[in-house]
């Protein structure tokens, strides 16, 4: 969903779009467009990464960088919003799916996970099986341990 001033995403996160300058409107207005197109999914990811790229690497920003930049989360989301749309990915549905993302991502296994956080494999289990929640003290406690906390964001709509 983008305004003139803000862009929010799937998860609900608020992107200020208005102190974008003149380069990164350009592109983004290039990526909305050619979104809104409704292009194959694989075509938006071949064309909005060599964009997004091609603006901030002759600014000096590494790579790093430019993943942290609100433009590249930007294009990310609506590369995502396509590929929903045409049935290659579901959209994350609670806190669980954002906790499996943050195991595959950061830990070798969910044992891993597990003796990191404190949680038990059999309570992870049943909750990415979404049979069970976790409290949210409990989630919050395990996640401070790795460096992660619980947020509230606004439903994207």
């Amino acid at each position: 969903m983008a305004t003139k001033t803000e862009y929010v995403d799937l998860n609900g996160q608020i992107y200020a779009i208005a102190g974008f300058d003149k380069q990164e409107r350009e592109v983004l207005d290039k990526l909305q467009a050619f979104a809104s197109r409704s292009p194959q999914w694989h075509e938006y990811e071949n064309l909005w990464m060599p964009e997004v790229a091609k603006l901030y690497e002759p600014r000096g920003l590494s790579r790093r960088q430019i993943i942290d930049t609100p433009l590249y989360r930007i294009a990310q989301d609506l590369g995502s919003r396509l590929g929903i749309a045409q049935g290659i990915m579901r959209q994350s549905e609670d806190y669980r799916d954002e906790l499996e993302h943050l195991i595959l991502a950061r830990f070798k296994t969910r044992r891993e996970f597990c003796e990191a956080t404190g949680l038990s494999e059999d309570m992870l289990s049943h909750v990415l099986a979404r049979r069970k929640h976790l409290a949210i003290d409990t989630l919050n406690a395990a996640l401070e341990k790795v460096g992660y906390t619980v947020h509230i964001a606004p439903l994207a709509r």
